[in-house]
Order: C-alpha cells, then structure tokens, then sequence
C-alpha cells in the first residue's frame, strides 16, 4: 500500500491542500483570500511541478490503475506550470470585474488534479474517473459569472455536450470491457492481438469519439465557440491550455497503451478528425469578429496539427505531438494575457475591431501580439513553424503524405486571420484606443512569450530532448 500511494503522492498532496484551503477560506473570510489563494496555488503547482521534474519514479500503482513514466512526467509537468500561470494572469481580471471567488483557485486545482489522472491512468476507469472530476470542476468555472446570460449559456452548453461525451466514452468502456474481459490497458492491448473482435473495434470508435469530445476535435467540436465566448475570460484561458495537453495526451495513452497493437484500425479515424479539425478551424475562423470565438476556432484547427503528430502511430509522431503541445500552450498563453487586457473605459471587450491601430498606442503588445500570431500561423522563424514542421514530417514518415499535404493547405488558409490581426494592428483604421492601465504581470507573460517564439534556442527551448524521452516511455 505505501508504494501505491508513493506513486499517486503529487495527487495526493493536491488534494489535501484545496480540502484544507477550502475549509480554511470558508471560516474566515471567504472571498477576501481570494488573491492570496490564487498566489498560493499558483506556488503549490509550481512546487509540484518541480518535485515531479526531479522525480526519476516510475511504476504502477493500484494493481496498474495508475501508470507513471516519463510520458505522464512530462504531461503533468506541462499541466501544473500553465495551470500557474493562467491563475497568476486571472487575479486582476478577477478583482476588476467582481468575480473574485475563493472557489475559482480551488476548483482549478481540483481540476488539475483530474487531468494528473487523466494523463497517468492505466485503466479505463481510472481514465474516467480523472476526466469527470476534471470536467465537473470546469462546468462551475465555466458558468461563475453568475449575472451573465452568456456565461451561464455557455456552462449549460459545456456540461449538457460534456455528459453526452461522457456517455459515448463509458458505452465504448463497456463494449471494450465486453470483449476484453478488462478494462486494464494491458488486457485490452492483449485483446486487441491477433484477430481483432468487431465488438472491440466498436469500444473503440466509441472511445474515440467521446475523446475527440474532450479534445475539441471537429465534428465534435460545436461546443467550443460558445464557450469559450461565454465563459470569463482567464477560464477561457485555462480552458486553452492545460486541459487541451490533458485531453490530447490521454488520447495518446488510449490509443498506444490499450489499442498499440491495432495502429492501421485506429489511424485512419484520428487521421480523418485531424483532416476535420484542421479545415473546419481555419474556414469557420475568418468570419469571427470576436477574438475569444476566433482563439476557440484556433484551438481547434491547432489541436488537429496536434493529432496528425498522434497519427502517424509512431514515437517521432508522439513526440511531435507533445513538442506541439508544450509550444501551443506557451502561444494561448502569451496571447490571452494581451485578450485579458483589452478594456476601453474600464469594460470588458472582444471584439477584433478595437485592435485598430493598437501598434500606435501601446508599440510594445503589438509587436508582441505579431510575434504570437505568426507563430499561430506558423510562419518561419517562429517556433510555431518548428512545431508544425514536426508533426508535417512525423506524417510523411509514416506514409501519410496525403495528411501533410492537406495540413499545408489548412495552414495557409487559416494564416489569413492571423495576418487579418496584424493588419488590424498596424494599418486598421483609427478608432478610440484601449485602456492603457494594463497590469504588469500580463504585459510580463505577452512580452516573454513574444520572446520565446522569436527566441530560437537550442533543441527548442529544451523541449525536444524531453518530449522524445516522453514519446519513448509511451511507444514501445
């Protein structure tokens, strides 16, 4: 028993710290902790984070409920460190326009908590029990602005298409454990051998779709313009980014730890959401005229690069997937910490017109911005180029040139807005400018990430040598 909770210790220690920060903010003061708390938190997952780095344990806990290698390692590492900083950016904005709950810290750690599961599960059950804590934690998030429509709209949406996911997943789960015997990853790879059962392959599609769900992934998309418009702007963020890496990397252990030994039956259906994902984000996103709904349209045709990577059923695809990944969260980052500053006489604003002109009033967050929209696009020498150049090469490498090409097409395409906000930028015409009373830990996050996609360090900041250590620990 003290090995199992040794490897589930990180979880362990998150979740006694929001029990107890939750009964100590209940008895004495509530919402009046709600700044300090978000420090604290932001610190705790920073600690965590580092433990988890420096941590060389690998194993299984629970009778191989819970798998920790450096494949988890690296998903959970990326997880806390954006979970941190989208709390530090969110303070300001939580203070200006009222929303300064003591919950909001906690039920993102919660949250966090989910997707550490999530990313490290071993067993499709275990699998589910991460995402559903992970999912009702962001429901309430979604809909905490409590005196908007919009809001309230889009947690309805959120929890409504998130339950039917869920149902699709549990009914491939069931399927699978039908024909498997199991619902260990193990046993299911074991069943998977040989002469694949119909029923299996059906738990498999199943499972697919209730994932690409999660993930955002065309056609399961609908529900992630709405609320990414509706929810409060640092959710949106949060929604952005360490939930994506979540989803995207549990895709990874689902398909490679229980169903690696079925790679052709699986490819086909992850190359096609790929082929959706891509079009459907980058056509549907040039008619946006708010950026929260463009960003969400973005995430979308971004995370079917992300599944190209994933594939191409390989360990270069894996590991262009989560060199993708760690780049795209640190893109969302940097441009919603400038989205978070967009006020004009003290309100709130999204709409890409107010960008007019903006290079003029505030030079600085405009060439930022620049920096972050190319990188988007994925136009050298960004590293959002690097990143698209992964996965492109990881899918020609396994034969899938057809797939890269189309990636290329949509890439173009979608480069448009991108573009279309730089113009807006720097040629637009002149319009009232926003507010310049901008918090300095957002201008700190949208100058260093402007930076970092300019800035071309060795093996991508690091990255690259990490992310093949992850694809490693998962493809075997």
């Amino acid at each position: 028993m003290s090995a199992d909770l040794n490897i589930i210790l990180p979880e362990i220690v998150l979740a006694v710290y929001a029990l107890g920060a939750l009964l100590v903010a209940v008895y004495t003061g509530k919402d009046a902790l709600t700044r300090p708390l978000i420090w604290l938190t932001a610190a705790v997952f920073v600690v965590v984070a580092f433990w988890i780095g420096v941590s060389s344990e690998v194993g299984t806990g629970f009778t191989a409920m819970i798998v920790k290698d450096g494949f988890s390692r690296f998903a959970e590492v990326t997880i806390l460190l954006s979970a941190a900083i989208v709390l530090v950016l969110s303070q300001d904005y939580m203070a200006r326009f009222g929303l300064s709950k003591f919950e909001y810290p906690l039920l993102i750690t919660l949250a966090v908590i989910g997707m550490m599961v999530m990313v490290s599960a071993g067993n499709l059950l275990t699998l589910y029990m991460g995402l559903e804590l992970q999912s009702l934690s962001m429901y309430v998030v979604a809909s905490m602005r409590r005196d908007n429509v919009k809001s309230t709209e889009a947690g309805l949406k959120y929890f409504v298409l998130g339950a039917l996911s869920s149902g699709l997943l549990l009914y491939g789960i069931s399927l699978t454990y039908g024909y498997a015997g199991s619902t260990e990853f193990a046993a299911v790879i074991l069943a998977a051998s040989g002469e694949v059962p119909l029923g299996l392959l059906f738990g498999l599609v199943f499972m697919l779709a209730g994932l690409a769900f999660k993930v955002s992934a065309a056609p399961f998309h609908m529900w992630t313009p709405d609320v990414y418009e509706g929810a409060p702007t640092p959710v949106t963020t949060f929604m952005a980014t360490a939930p994506k890496v979540a989803a995207i990397c549990m895709f990874a252990r689902v398909t490679h730890d229980a169903f690696g030994n079925v790679v052709e039956d699986w490819q086909q259906i992850i190359a096609l959401l790929s082929v959706l994902s891509m079009f459907v984000g980058a056509i549907a996103a040039i008619g946006q005229r708010d950026i929260k709904r463009l960003m969400a349209y973005s995430s979308i045709a971004h995370m079917g690069y992300a599944l190209m990577g994933l594939a191409a059923g390989t360990v270069g695809g894996v590991e262009a997937m989560l060199l993708y990944m760690a780049i795209y969260v640190v893109m969302n980052i940097g441009t919603f910490a400038f989205i978070l500053t967009m006020t004009r006489d003290g309100l709130e604003t999204t709409d890409i017109m107010s960008l007019n002109r903006l290079s003029e009033a505030r030079p600085g967050a405009a060439l930022a911005l620049l920096l972050l929209m190319f990188s988007l696009a994925g136009i050298p020498p960004t590293l959002g180029f690097f990143a698209k150049y992964a996965v492109l090469q990881a899918a020609v490498d396994a034969g899938l040139v057809w797939l890269a090409v189309l990636g290329v097409i949509a890439s173009v395409i979608g480069a448009f807005y991108y573009l279309r906000i730089v113009y807006y930028m720097y040629f637009g015409e002149t319009e009232a400018p926003l507010d310049n009373d901008v918090p300095v830990v957002q201008m700190v996050a949208l100058a260093a990430s402007g930076i970092l996609m300019l800035a071309l360090f060795p093996n991508l900041l690091g990255l690259e040598p990490a992310a093949a250590a992850a694809a490693a620990a998962l493809v075997r």
